[in-house]
């Protein structure tokens, strides 16, 4: 019995050394790359003593007597908080992802086709031509980043390290560089301005179903519409009074050149970028994606003075793709002028949402195409040569070879780069060997982008925050090259303003750039690009707001006013692209209800879930005549709704399912089966409801029957009522909009590993929102897909009271935190699915109150 009992306390004490060392690993492999957020850590590079307070919720607040500290510390914050998602981010702008996940058949196409579209090479040219302070900024930035990096181990710096570790993959930690954080700027930009997969699907909806029933699907902005307004109005014309002739009636427009010739909807790589990445799909993925924001001048407010709104609607991230940060120079100096708090992008210095002590600034996307395919003439004989004003030119072969970070031999591709852009179709993968395809000598087409051109963000950015009145908000914003966006201005003496900025094309006359066309001389592209004067802006409307919402920016008479200035041989038009002007509408319809506003109402605007698509579209449903019997009681039941999508409603999950159907129905049967509708065609939907026997109704399938507008309707309504009750049950009264639609929070690239443990730690699935594709809580849905999922969501909201800036609050989706084993990692989830907000003050005083942690980095000698 000693014996036996011997043997146990052995075996006893093996498993609790195995249990203690196990959980040891554990607790370090979770735990070490949290960071020092609280004491003194002695930092090289640095010329003076720097302070980061960090509030409950994570968000720091750094202290610094001289612009290069101060941006060595943001550098270096943001590294300490979101270093895993700095290094995704650099690996996708440079195509080269599968260094941090090996070889992979999913992964390779994106990075084939970012390397031939070579946002990097764009990027490095950018960085070549950077102003003093862009470079001074910048370099400091890199230089904290890197100090942080060679402060810790990898196993210290995020968990992704030792997990992919485990898998062979092996991640050296490179030194940031100013490219990288150039080139997250291209990608941004590209996700917000990526029409060129629009002109392939245009071109492929023109040759297969013919000029009217692809206007049908694919509307322009209806300018007449009282439910689709315009940012800039009739009233706010002239743009500049003194250079441009009062409102007149929009020109005939040129007949628009068009191929007949049908092009592979293939690219490099043969994918959509990033279509395998969770949170990086562009507006070309989901054309649902916007954003919302409004100013109010001090007559719409209780406190009689200006206030500022804005949600910017992105596709899902887990970490949120914002940073909040404050970046404060004590004291104030012309050598170190920031004072300014908002929303940074992890990978960049600066502030792109915010305000400082006297100008607070929001955008939203202009969704102006600035894309262009053209078909250039190859020589039979010479793949690298295309005729240009009747010669044959050379295009530059620029070799870039992919690396595996699982030790796989690395592959080298050819990229042909023309003087307008790359060929963007050249490297497809054959679909079944997986083989790199080479250049396409069967329908090679070239890429033009604003983003190919020298840009200059980060002069932008740093005048924004410096800005002190509306003159010098737009001087800033002279230099915000890409993407273009729709700032709204206040500032603290009662102004509002609005501005676009970027580089908008002129084209020849009869090019709308809707469509790839041919090229051979420089009278077939691009003119130049909109002088910035004259660029839609207002200042202090009439009507005591402004708002965007992704809608048509100008009315047609502003393009006329082009014209009389510039000259009649070419088309402005910004874009066809438009939001069709729903939530403009309705934040339009809050704002004049609602005054005098407050940040309370300002709120209920931004969660607001009417939809306005769906309160048009009832009465049609309504009045159609049905035999009695259960889908008639589903119909009954919804059109009694108030038409608000909101999370405790059972009508809104009705119209749900009802809407899903009523699109496939439509149109699928009839698109190319590359093409599947979207929500976007939900409002084309309402259009056709209108024309009960327009050819969209009816099903291509049934050739002895014509179905018309009822028939399609009552089916969708038949198989709503079929698949609801399938999934939540056969009592309508239990049924709930919030029960389906949620958001899957996918970290990159752990989220996707296949392995449950993994994906628990790093993932979050919650149910319960409310809000839709037309509301403005715009938590956006893909009526393609399987379930009702959020694809696109408000990834930020900041409300600004420009009577007390301390008053500013906000929210991020998730949290601050990129760590998934941060307190902060998740914890603005709740907060955030409620409508919610935390504050974000501004004086010093309230920040060290709020903070919860100090840190200084102690300059050498100090």
């Amino acid at each position: 019995m000693r014996i036996v009992r011997l043997i146990l306390w052995v075996l006893l004490v093996i498993v609790l050394l195995v249990g203690i060392g196990g959980f040891g690993l554990y607790w370090d492999t979770t735990r070490a790359p949290l960071p020092m957020t609280r004491g003194t850590l002695d930092i090289a590079g640095i010329n003076a003593d720097v302070e980061i307070l960090r509030d409950q919720w994570g968000i720091p607040h750094i202290y610094a007597s001289n612009t290069h500290d101060l941006f060595f510390a943001q550098g270096f914050a943001h590294a300490q908080d979101r270093w895993w998602q700095m290094e995704f981010f650099r690996h996708i702008g440079s195509g080269s992802l599968q260094e941090l996940t090996g070889k992979s058949s999913a992964l390779m196409g994106t990075d084939v086709f970012i390397r031939t579209a070579g946002w990097r090479r764009s990027a490095e040219r950018d960085a070549t031509e950077l102003s003093a302070e862009a470079r001074l900024v910048l370099d400091a930035f890199t230089a904290g980043i890197n100090a942080y990096l060679t402060s810790r181990s990898p196993a210290q710096l995020a968990l992704e390290y030792r997990i992919l570790g485990v898998t062979g993959v092996n991640i050296p930690i490179v030194p940031w560089t100013v490219t990288d954080t150039l080139v997250w700027g291209k990608v941004m930009a590209w996700n917000l301005t990526d029409s060129y997969s629009r002109e392939l699907t245009r071109q492929e909806l023109f040759t297969t179903l013919g000029d009217v029933m692809t206007n049908d699907y694919l509307p322009p902005y209806p300018y007449d519409s009282p439910t689709a307004p315009t940012i800039v109005r009739a009233e706010d014309l002239p743009i500049n009074a003194s250079t441009l002739g009062e409102p007149g009636t929009p020109s005939a427009q040129v007949a628009p050149l068009r191929l007949e010739a049908q092009f592979a909807n293939r690219m490099a790589g043969g994918t959509t970028p990033g279509s395998e990445i969770p949170g990086f799909a562009s507006i070309a993925d989901h054309p649902d994606l916007g954003s919302n924001n409004w100013v109010t001048t001090g007559s719409m407010s209780e406190t009689q003075m200006a206030r500022l709104s804005n949600d910017t609607h992105l596709a899902i991230q887990m970490p949120s793709i914002w940073f909040t940060v404050g970046l404060h120079c004590l004291p104030i100096t012309d050598a170190c002028p920031y004072d300014v708090v908002g929303f940074a992008l992890p990978p960049a210095p600066g502030v792109i949402i915010g305000h400082n002590g006297i100008i607070a600034w929001g955008i939203t996307n202009v969704g102006a195409d600035v894309q262009d395919l053209y078909v250039l003439e190859w020589n039979p004989e010479n793949p690298l040569q295309y005729r240009w004003d009747g010669e044959w030119r050379d295009a530059a072969l620029i070799s870039e070879t992919i690396q595996f970070g699982d030790g796989e031999a690395p592959i080298t591709i050819q990229v042909r780069e023309t003087h307008l852009g790359p060929v963007i179709n050249d490297n497809d993968i054959d679909a079944d060997t997986g083989e790199i395809l080479g250049f396409n000598t069967t329908d090679p087409l070239v890429l033009r982008w604003t983003g190919f051109e020298i840009n200059h963000q980060t002069d932008a950015i740093l005048g924004l925050a410096q800005a002190q009145g509306w003159e010098d908000f737009r001087s800033a914003l002279r230099l915000f090259d890409i993407p273009s966006q729709n700032f709204v201005y206040a500032d603290v003496r009662g102004n509002i303003g609005y501005q676009t900025p970027g580089l908008m094309p002129i084209r020849p006359a009869d090019h709308d750039g809707l469509t790839p066309y041919p090229a051979s001389s420089d009278a077939d592209v691009w003119k130049g690009f909109i002088p910035f004067d004259d660029l839609p802006r207002i200042l202090n409307p009439e009507r005591n707001y402004i708002a965007t919402a992704n809608q048509a920016v100008v009315p047609l008479a502003y393009y006329d006013q082009l014209a009389e200035k510039l000259g009649t041989d070419a088309n402005y038009q910004f874009s066809e692209d438009w939001a069709y002007g729903q939530r403009g509408f309705r934040i339009n319809q809050l704002l004049e209800e609602s005054a005098p506003n407050d940040a309370y109402k300002f709120w209920l605007i931004q969660t607001d879930t009417k939809d306005i698509t769906a309160e048009s579209m009832l009465p049609y449903i309504s009045s159609i005549q049905m035999e009695p019997g259960n889908v008639t009681d589903v119909r009954n039941f919804m059109v009694s709704w108030d038409s608000t999508m909101r999370a405790d409603s059972s009508q809104a999950a009705i119209f749900a399912y009802f809407t899903r159907r009523l699109v496939a129905n439509i149109f699928n049967d009839q698109l190319p089966e590359s093409v599947r509708a979207s929500n976007r065609q939900l409002y084309v939907a309402l259009q056709l409801m209108a024309q009960p026997d327009n050819i969209w109704w009816d099903d291509s399938t049934t050739p002895d029957t014509v179905e018309t507008r009822d028939t399609i309707i009552i089916r969708s309504l038949t198989e709503a009522a079929i698949e609801i009750e399938r999934d939540l049950g056969s009592n309508p009264a239990e049924w709930r909009w919030g029960d389906l639609h949620g958001m899957a929070f996918v970290n990159q690239p752990l989220g996707l590993s296949g392995i449950d443990l993994i994906e628990d730690m790093v993932n979050r699935r919650v149910t319960g929102y409310g809000g839709g594709n037309d509301t403005v809580n715009a938590s956006s849905w893909d009526a393609s897909g399987e379930d009702f999922f959020a694809v696109a969501y408000p990834s930020e909201r900041i409300i600004i009271d420009m009577a007390n800036l301390d008053d500013t609050t906000i929210i991020l989706p998730s949290g601050q935190s990129g760590h998934p084993f941060s307190a902060n990692y998740d914890d603005m989830i709740p907060l955030y699915r409620d409508g919610n907000s935390v504050p974000l003050p501004f004086s010093r005083t309230i920040i060290e109150n709020t903070s919860v942690n100090r840190l200084v980095l102690r300059a050498p000698g100090s």
